[in-house]
């Protein structure tokens, strides 16, 4: 999957989303996104790095203990 496959998704899904309103005004997207995406984000890099948090952390260019708070505040570890 390429950076321009993962790109045409998120358009796609907000065009969604503005649709599904139909004219309601939106409220907090950045935040609504961000929390949508970096989840399965985090989950899908756990699960390839085996559960090894420092190489997780590595992969993602963030600090493990940064990793470690989003793991628990996803509640994906407690």
């Amino acid at each position: 999957m390429t950076k321009k496959h993962i790109d045409a998704c998120i358009r796609e899904s907000l065009e969604t989303y503005f649709k599904d309103l139909r004219g309601a005004e939106p409220h907090a997207i950045y935040d609504m996104v961000i929390q949508v995406v970096e989840k399965p984000l985090l989950d899908v890099v756990m699960q390839h790095a085996d559960g090894n948090q420092s190489r997780a952390a590595d992969w993602l260019g963030i600090n493990r203990n940064t990793l470690r708070r989003k793991l628990v505040d996803h509640k994906l570890i407690k």
